[in-house]
């Protein structure tokens, strides 16, 4: 449960919560989270509160339920967040839903009011038919704007960590996201694509062709991976990219149509022909997606009623549990700025 180095994003841990016992695990790996953050004793008890509800609703009443627990940061100061997902049936009315005291079969019912209480930031989309997304996030004290980007990593059935790995930062009056698919599966995956994260958050403040120039000598003495790096610039009203191997890249549109992005072939740190940069219109409420190929590319946003309002966080958990596979790492980055 220890979090990675201070600067590079935690990935958290996944928990399949089916069994009434697994939820008293969520919220003990919760709590202990908390604690080695120093989070002040009262927002660890709301925090814990949070977990039991969150895992607790997901063991009564959904279907295939899983929850992460990750710790969230900020420059000054780190919370806790959780992302529960299911496949159950959805809920119709979420505004009835929050109410204490509403118990559906196959919502998250009693306990969201709860859990929305004791929260510093939460959000929710379901669909009936396709399940529920709720992501959670606790903080020990001043609650910090949401952020402009959130990505999700899942390792590979079997593996206990993920050969994907993502970054966020804003350098210079850049915005700039990089996702990395570490070559392979395991542990020597994981190490290529965390040792990108580290050369990414170093690099100087340059456009994405460069940067991906950069981690291309830095993967040297790695086994390599495929990469991306984006940097929206909503006042150009474009968005750069570059890219080596299969990182899927996408702009979804405020009408819902959908660009796919170029990444070049080869493998960072082995093999490149040419970095080649390009730009594409990223008009007002324009979406970035990014995935890596543990998520399939036959997914339909105008399936999925309203997700395109909400956070980055709950529409990487939404593609990732419809478009993700079981049989790769799969990991999923979504970017909104305004």
């Amino acid at each position: 449960m220890a979090s990675l180095p201070e600067g590079l994003l935690d990935g958290g841990v996944w928990f399949r919560v089916e069994e009434p016992g697994t939820a008293s695990a969520v919220r003990r790996a919760a709590e202990r989270l908390a604690a080695e953050l120093d989070m002040p004793e009262r927002r660890i008890a709301d925090l814990s509160i949070v977990a039991a509800e969150a895992a607790g609703n997901l063991t009564k009443h959904a279907d295939q339920g899983t929850i992460l627990v990750r710790v969230v940061r900020i420059a000054d100061q780190a919370g806790v967040e959780l992302i529960a997902v299911d496949s159950g049936p959805g809920m119709a009315d979420i505004g009835h839903a929050i109410g204490d005291g509403h118990s559906t079969a196959g919502t998250l019912g009693i306990g969201l009011g709860a859990i929305l209480r004791q929260a510093s930031r939460w959000d929710l989309h379901s669909v009936p038919g396709k399940g529920t997304v709720l992501s959670v996030q606790v903080w020990p004290d001043v609650v910090p704007e949401a952020g402009w980007a959130a990505g999700l990593t899942r390792p590979l059935h079997g593996e206990t960590v993920s050969g994907d790995a993502y970054a966020v930062r804003e350098i210079d009056g850049r915005r700039q996201l990089l996702l990395s698919d570490g070559l392979g599966h395991g542990g020597l995956a994981a190490a290529a694509s965390q040792e990108a994260v580290r050369g990414f958050l170093r690099a100087p403040a340059v456009p994405p062709a460069q940067v991906v120039e950069v981690l291309h000598r830095t993967l040297g003495h790695t086994r390599g991976a495929a990469l991306a790096v984006a940097e929206p610039d909503p006042s150009a009203g474009v968005v750069r990219y570059a890219g080596l191997g299969n990182i899927s890249g996408m702009v979804l549109a405020p009408d819902g149509t959908r660009r796919g992005m170029v990444s070049m072939p080869g493998i960072a740190g082995h093999q490149r022909r040419q970095i080649r940069e390009y730009d594409y219109a990223f008009a007002p409420g324009a979406i970035l997606v990014m995935h890596t190929d543990g998520l399939v590319d036959r997914w339909n946003l105008a399936d999925y009623p309203g997700l395109v309002t909400r956070t980055p966080e709950v529409i990487a958990a939404t593609l990732l549990r419809d478009a993700g596979t079981r049989r790769d790492d799969a990991g999923v980055l979504v970017a909104r700025v305004p």
